[in-house]
């Protein structure tokens, strides 16, 4: 298994969050920061050169081979902002979405244009309950 080219590194979360040339999109940027941290009980690092993350856990496949990976995280891109989420094991997933409002969803990600097209408590709790099925699941998870 190679290793992957997205790592947590000492980057500053600040210098990229605050070169965001959309004001709204920054100010967003900023609050998932505050939402991530606090489900997270853990700091802002940058994972790559284009990912917030926070805590770390070890995801290791069926043959063994593991890589370090975030609890939670997102990335501000062009279409929108990529918040990365284990929305698979979730309990109460399609529930959770159902109130959310607007976004797109991919495998591990949910997509979303900006903070006001969804519902904040319950974006809050997505996120928690995914740190704590990440948490459950690999239980050395943490910061």
């Amino acid at each position: 298994m190679a290793e992957p080219k997205t790592k947590a590194n000492e980057l500053p979360v600040a210098d990229f969050i605050n070169a965001i040339p959309d004001a709204q999109i920054r100010q967003d940027c900023w609050s998932i920061v505050e939402i991530m941290q606090e489900a997270a009980q853990a700091p802002a690092r940058m994972w790559g050169t284009a990912i917030v993350g926070f805590g770390e856990y070890r995801a290791v496949n069926a043959r063994g081979k593991g890589n370090n990976w975030m609890l939670v995280g997102f990335s501000p891109r062009k279409q929108a902002i990529t918040l990365y989420l284990m929305l698979s094991g979730l309990d109460r997933s399609d529930q959770l979405l159902a109130r959310l409002g607007k976004y797109t969803r991919g495998k591990g990600c949910l997509y979303i244009k900006r903070l006001a097209d969804v519902d904040l408590a319950t974006l809050k709790e997505l996120v928690r309950s995914s740190v704590t099925y990440v948490a459950r699941t690999y239980p050395k998870a943490g910061s």
